[in-house]
């Protein structure tokens, strides 16, 4: 393709060369290379891209895309931009015929509730004959390829790399999280948004290698609004306003607040052996009731943002109550069937805010005992583990602290740090190690109205100890420990 082409969305200046050069492939890793590449010079946290000029050049780049002045031989054309990860996001986009445009792209933004919303406005959308694509936490999925996936939001050219195979294979729309770190480095940049969500906002992805503060993280969440054509946003979010500051689209609401467009009322927590879930009814734009197999209120939210998405859609009431009972999320409050008698689930909280959360939605429930199992990441934050073993402590009336993802450091040292948290509390708990063997004690000790809950873990099928990721899926584990009970 043309340079010239490819740079026709972009504001640039051409310190050097000829815009009618053929590109031959659009790079950002200089070991990727190959004679006739357009070369993106990306600062990042690690290397700078710029750095990697002469490296680039010798192998054969003739279009280097630069925030900084370079020094390249006269045969390579040097494009400054005011910012190569933003140019990067435009160019991708042009590199791969703007697919964004010829599909409904709908993104999510927020700190809880993402992964679940996409996989519930895919389930409702596909029963009424649409074809979608998603792009998330868990993994992409393009028809029948499902990819795993690395980061929340991909890398610009990523994302339209699967854009381009969505509409390849007929897709008419795409699902997509977009998390803030994705929105701070311009992987969505290039496209237009036909609905963007806000599910909530609380501190998070605050440190170094994220976000300065609070204000930050707020700050790159509402930039998706303006970056979209409608705006479908929690009307009971106390950041409501802040995160609508500045926005260009247009905007509705859902949550418990009577004025939203899609409010919920007469919520019901349901409960069955080996089963929890809520249902409730919707009123506004939409009036209908609905019952969802995931607990909580959180549920509710998630359920009334892929309600009101799919009512853009002209999706017909039956389908939504239909495709919202059976919507599933792996990881994600994930109900595992191993007994009539108590009920077992997996999930992903991985962190003092999600376990709370977590464990103060299954309370609600009034289990006989609610069983917590649960372990943390090595060569993370020492103070992770103290915050969610006294929440543990706190919420759960027994508690196994067991092995999470060890990486380089001790398991047991990461049991004492999460020993330390609980033991704040007065709540009763025991370690075991060895993470099959501790859901094998939660399993065979499970009592009547027991909800036991697997945290952590979620959609990871991997335990990584000393930079090794060995297989091992809880769903496995417990077909396992159930084989060998039997």
């Amino acid at each position: 393709m043309k340079l010239s082409k490819l740079l026709e969305r972009l504001d640039y200046k051409c310190v050097q060369g000829d815009l009618e050069k053929e590109v031959t492939d659009i790079v950002n890793d200089s070991r990727k290379v190959c004679e006739g590449s357009l070369f993106f010079c990306i600062k990042g946290a690690v290397s700078d891209g710029h750095s990697y000029v002469p490296d680039v050049v010798e192998k054969g780049a003739k279009v280097l895309v630069v925030q900084t002045e370079v020094q390249a031989p006269e045969d390579v054309t040097v494009i400054q931009v005011e910012n190569s990860r933003y140019a990067m996001a435009v160019i991708a986009a042009a590199w791969y015929g703007h697919p964004a445009e010829k599909m409904k792209v709908i993104g999510i933004t927020g700190t809880k509730g993402k992964t679940t919303t996409t996989y519930m406005i895919k389930s409702i959308l596909e029963s009424a004959g649409y074809k979608v694509g998603l792009i998330g936490t868990i993994e992409a999925i393009i028809g029948d390829k499902v990819i795993p996936a690395c980061n929340t939001t991909p890398e610009s050219t990523t994302i339209q790399s699967y854009f381009a195979k969505m509409v390849e294979i007929g897709c008419d729309a795409v699902v997509m999280e977009v998390s803030s770190q994705g929105l701070m480095l311009h992987r969505t940049a290039g496209f237009m948004f036909e609905i963007g969500i806000f599910t909530n906002l609380e501190p998070d992805h605050i440190g170094p290698a994220e976000h300065e503060s609070f204000e930050d993280y707020l700050r790159c969440k509402a930039m998706l609004f303006r970056q979209c054509r409608l705006g479908i946003m929690n009307a009971d979010d106390k950041h409501l306003k802040e995160i609508l500051e500045g926005h260009t689209c247009q905007v509705e609401t859902y949550g418990f607040d009577s004025r939203a467009d899609f409010c919920a009322s007469d919520t019901k927590l349901v409960s069955k052996p080996g089963y929890l879930g809520i249902s409730y009814h919707v009123t506004g734009k939409r009036n209908f009731f609905v019952e969802i197999d995931i607990p909580g209120k959180f549920s509710v939210y998630n359920s009334l943002a892929a309600i009101a998405v799919c009512d853009h859609f002209g999706v017909p009431k039956d389908n939504m109550i239909e495709a919202l009972k059976k919507a599933k999320v792996k990881g994600r409050i994930e109900m595992i069937k191993v007994s009539d008698e108590f009920t077992l689930m997996i999930d992903y909280a991985h962190n003092a805010m999600a376990l709370e959360s977590l464990l103060t939605t299954l309370k609600e429930y009034n289990p006989k005992r609610l069983v917590c199992v649960f372990g943390c990441g090595g060569n993370r934050s020492r103070s992770r583990r103290f915050e969610m073993g006294e929440v543990s402590g706190k919420y759960a009336d027994f508690t196994i602290i067991t092995s999470d993802n060890p990486r380089y450091e001790e398991p047991e040292a990461i049991l004492d740090d999460i020993e330390t948290g609980i033991t704040k509390t007065d709540g009763d708990y025991i370690k075991i190690t060895d993470r099959k063997e501790a859901i094998a004690y939660a399993i065979h000790n499970g009592q009547p109205g027991d909800v036991i809950v697997l945290a952590g873990k979620g959609h990871e099928d991997y335990q990584e100890i000393c930079g090794v990721k060995h297989p091992m899926d809880e769903r496995v584990l417990i077909k396992e420990i159930l084989e060998e009970q039997a």
